[in-house]
């Protein structure tokens, strides 16, 4: 198993660039893997795209991948680090799914995770600090990134959490929960 490190934060706290700064000093060849696909009705949307691109070096090989995850990593060269952008929104595309289908998904990603050889950075919203959503699939979407996230995070070598500008290595300063089944 290569090295695994969960970067996770709230909405424009610098998560994506604090992985984007780790994935540079791995001095591995860099998969930049997007969850996001590009939505040319949503010019707003298609700015936080751009964005994120203009700050990758142009050698870097980026897949999109919005759905897929699992079957990505696997075929991951044990040379390189992926980085993985982002986790929630990964979650946004199969929220149609059920149930049983989206706990089969998460745990072929979490075996999946353990198995491959490549070292792996994953971004990862924090969307549970709010207020509770008022309609059933954002309370989902929520659930689901949260407990993603908490089982992710027991097979990370390190876990930082960025919040405010400023990286918090938790792994250093927190003690984990013993693992759940959600």
């Amino acid at each position: 198993m290569g090295k695994v490190i969960l970067v996770t934060g709230p909405a424009r706290s610098g998560k994506s660039e604090w992985a984007e700064t780790l994935a540079v000093n791995s001095g591995k060849t860099v998969v930049y893997v997007a969850t996001a696909t590009d939505n040319p009705d949503d010019p707003e949307w298609h700015k936080r795209i751009q964005q994120h691109q203009e700050r990758r070096p142009l050698h870097w090989l980026t897949l999109l991948v919005p759905v897929e995850l699992s079957a990505t990593l696997a075929d991951a060269k044990p040379n390189t680090c992926l980085l993985v952008d982002s986790l929630g929104t990964w979650v946004a595309n199969l929220l149609e799914q059920d149930e049983n289908t989206w706990q089969n998904i998460l745990a072929e990603l979490l075996e999946t995770v353990q198995l491959v050889a490549a070292d792996m950075i994953f971004v990862a919203e924090e969307t549970g600090w709010g207020v509770v959503p008022a309609y059933p699939l954002g309370r989902q979407f929520r659930d689901r990134l949260g407990c993603l996230v908490r089982e992710l995070s027991t097979v990370c070598e390190t876990v930082y959490l960025v919040t405010g500008g400023h990286v918090l290595n938790l792994s250093i300063l927190a003690t984990p929960l013993p693992t759940s089944k959600f």
